[in-house]
């Protein structure tokens, strides 16, 4: 890199630290950012020079890697057609491909689909769906309204607009700053039987006196399927998750899945609900929809909610976002699912599953580490410290790869291309940084 070029990239990062603000950071004292040239398959090239392996499909969105000719494909071939309409009056082929797949994909019963944003914008018109559904139901009847709370689990998490902030974990989220203007909803314990071992029924026990005590004053029960993510990648008991269905449909209680961050294969099944053997009533999904190009998601629902909601008092559904259903989104979101279906998923994430099995377990019998984990293409290593994030992550980057820890979290969910030496790389370094007192603070968790 010559003089000129030196003297731009310091510009250009100069400039992003004093006037762009980053997600979870100050804008007084901000944590580094790393200027980015381009991108492919799983590495991220920065213009300092450093190629990274990706260890975190940029916050689990980009499932076939970076750059790929069928993705782009996709995009540039709808761009030379229209890039956007509105969806109010309009509809497009795109929105409706897609749409036909998504139903056929995902558990039964789950028939209507609404298209959104991103995904705490998809929590958000889940949480409306089950608000406005109690209303239409209670307007049918002359019954006063009475479901108006949400149960949801501790340790959850669910995004940072204000109706999905306010089923996240009110105290070990990111969100308490924010207790006294949210919604007061109910929370249960998190589960805590964990997914490979024996089921001990008396783990639902208090999630059964509040559904019992609080059913009717609950429009809907959230929880994300299987794994809960930035709550600590915890991997819970499919059993939970099937008596989360039972007591719902015991209680008349809406059940939202929010697949999220678990949709299309990440945890060794399509859907994580298919663990359990369940559908859901309303289902949440976004993230790695459109192989991490474009922002989108969805909110599907089953018929009769659909049909309850529209015979309501306000006739239709009250949410409209201007970008929903971008056309661009929708192609790329088309072929990036064909291509999952295509490359033999199951294969990709069981060969990932087991590389981090043979490799990122035994990091357990570190002395700093308090649990590592795995489920599909998802590793998680606990450590007993919290991270320096700003030392951790210079670390990563001179030694090649791009993980983002958090609290005292260290995980990884690569794209599903990555191959073994890749993998061992990603973990090589993570075991370097163990050993380095500067990775992390001095306190407990």
């Amino acid at each position: 890199m010559n003089n000129k070029q030196t003297n731009n990239l310091k510009a250009l990062l100069n400039f992003d630290k004093e006037s762009i603000w980053h997600p979870y950071t100050s804008m007084s004292s901000p944590l580094p950012s790393y200027l980015v040239k381009d991108a492919n398959g799983v590495h991220i090239n920065l213009a300092s020079g450093e190629s990274l392996i990706d260890g975190m499909s940029s916050w689990w969105s980009v499932l076939h890697g970076y750059n790929h000719p069928t993705l782009n494909k996709a995009l540039t071939e709808q761009a030379s057609k229209v890039s956007h309409v509105m969806f109010g009056g309009l509809t497009h082929e795109p929105a409706i491909t897609l749409c036909e797949k998504l139903i056929e994909l995902t558990p039964n019963n789950l028939d209507k689909v609404f298209l959104s944003d991103s995904g705490s914008v998809a929590v958000e018109v889940a949480i409306k769906m089950a608000l406005q559904y109690q209303h239409a139901k209670c307007h049918q009847t002359n019954a006063d309204v009475t479901k108006t709370k949400l149960l949801t689990v501790r340790k959850g998490y669910h995004g940072d607009t204000f109706a999905a902030m306010s089923v996240c974990d009110p105290v070990t989220g990111m969100h308490q700053i924010f207790e006294k203007v949210l919604f007061k909803n109910i929370f249960a314990p998190a589960p805590n039987v964990a997914f490979d071992e024996p089921w001990d029924e008396q783990e639902t026990h208090e999630l059964e006196s509040l559904f019992k005590q609080y059913h009717n004053e609950i429009a809907a029960f959230i929880i994300e399927p299987i794994v809960q993510g930035t709550g600590g990648m915890r991997f819970y008991h499919p059993n939970y998750l099937k008596k989360c269905r039972e007591l719902c449909s015991q209680y008349d209680v809406l059940l939202i899945a929010d697949e999220i961050a678990t949709g299309f294969g990440r945890t060794g099944k399509l859907f994580a609900c298919e663990w359990a053997g369940i559908s859901p009533d309303i289902m949440c999904l976004g993230k790695t929809l459109t192989g991490g190009y474009i922002t989108l998601a969805a909110t599907l629902c089953s018929e009769h909610i659909a049909n309850t909601i529209s015979q309501g008092e306000a006739g239709c559904f009250m949410h409209g976002p201007t970008f929903m259903a971008n056309p661009l989104a929708c192609s790329v979101a088309v072929a990036s699912i064909k291509l999952l279906l295509d490359n033999n998923w199951r294969e990709q994430v069981s060969f990932i599953e087991q590389q981090f099995s043979e490799k990122l377990i035994p990091l357990a019998k570190n002395e700093r580490v308090k649990a590592t984990r795995v489920l599909g293409s998802i590793g998680a290593v606990e450590c007993n410290q919290s991270v320096n994030v700003a030392n951790i992550q210079k670390r990563f980057v001179e030694l090649g790869v791009w993980i983002r820890p958090f609290g005292n979290l260290i995980y990884i969910i690569p794209p599903l291309i990555i191959k073994a030496d890749e993998i061992d790389k990603l973990i090589n370094a993570i075991a370097t940084v163990l050993k380095e007192d500067n990775c992390f603070n001095g306190e407990n968790d």
